[in-house]
């Protein structure tokens, strides 16, 4: 290898070079890998040689970077001096998300029952059977209990099968007046379709007080429906059983695709179901050290994901959770 030669011929073309793009080249055609003075320094052998090309390459890494400096100052100057930015012209505009239906759909259930004086309160996800089961009345060989049915972690904890057990915790917590509702997520071992999920969201409300009569059920209830459904939409209550209520009702609304008249989606009755309630049974009120005799009282628990399929006529539980913009964007 002619050493001076190829100094000579890398200086000159850097000097030559006029853009970025061509420096870049420069450097890649006389210091890259397979550059000439790169193999040449993979064969030396002696200590003389050596240092004289190690010397030629600092000489041209020198040259080549106040080269490429040069031309980043010239292209920094021709920027400032040709591009310009109008300020007045209108910036991308950033797409927002919004709230999952579901989340709107339990704002609006928690909005409703705050304007009526009731405190939201959250519950615990994982229980134990003592809140889950036996403060609520389930009889030891209930089907509920069974691991068919729902997720144990051991034999004394649940994944919660609805948010009922908060209401017990609250009671335990707080003398009567209460008013509450709790929303939260809870676990069923259900086979997924389009009426079931294991995993889903309940609103369940509890009102303990004196003198609270199946009255004041029926009516809450009568307004939550007119709430959540319209002005126009009617209750209905059919007697029910439930561990935990006695009596217990099914609260009904009147059917929103055939106004009541009779239609397939409500199955030709005029009615759709959409939750349990009823007077909270003396038995709860025992467990936590209530007087029965002094006080009354009424629960409610309804599915969030049931409420958006009756209101908005989605046809499958499982497209809430399929994250499809298509469907999530119409809310």
């Amino acid at each position: 290898m002619d050493a001076q030669a190829l100094e000579n011929a890398a200086l000159a073309a850097a000097a030559a070079a006029t853009t970025i793009d061509e420096i870049e080249h420069v450097r890649v055609e006389f210091l890259g890998r397979k550059s000439e003075l790169k193999l040449a320094l993979r064969e030396v052998r002696d200590r003389e040689t050596g240092m004289a090309l190690n010397a030629l390459r600092e000489k041209l890494e020198t040259a080549i970077d106040a080269r490429q400096t040069t031309l980043d100052r010239a292209e920094l100057d021709r920027r400032l001096t040709e591009e310009s930015v109008d300020v007045t012209m209108p910036g991308a505009r950033v797409r927002r998300g919004h709230l999952h239906l579901i989340t709107q759909i339990r704002r609006e259930f928690e909005d409703i029952f705050l304007g009526m004086g009731y405190s939201v309160i959250d519950g615990r996800e994982v229980e134990t059977t003592r809140y889950n089961f036996d403060a609520l009345n389930y009889p030891p060989g209930h089907p509920t209990r069974s691991p068919l049915q729902t997720l144990f972690l051991d034999d004394d904890t649940v994944l919660r099968t609805e948010t009922s057990p908060a209401q017990i915790r609250t009671m335990e917590a707080a003398e009567p007046p209460i008013y509450v509702v709790c929303p939260g997520r809870v676990y069923r071992r259900d086979t997924p379709d389009a009426t079931h999920t294991p995993t889903f969201h309940q609103v369940e409300g509890l009102a303990v007080d004196e003198g609270i009569t199946l009255g004041d059920l029926l009516g809450t209830l009568d307004y939550l429906i007119k709430s959540l459904f319209g002005a126009n939409r009617e209750s209905r209550f059919v007697t029910h059983h439930f561990p935990f209520t006695e009596p217990s009702v099914e609260a009904l609304v009147s059917c929103h695709i055939c106004d009541g008249s009779g239609c397939p989606v409500c199955r030709h009755s005029g009615w759709i179901e959409v939750g349990g309630s009823g007077m909270v049974d003396p038995n709860l009120f025992e467990f936590v050290g209530y007087d029965p005799e002094r006080y009354t009282g009424f629960a409610f628990g309804w599915g969030l994901e049931r409420i958006a399929v009756l209101r908005h006529g989605i046809p499958d539980l499982r497209e809430l959770w399929r994250n499809d913009p298509r469907l999530l964007g119409q809310f």
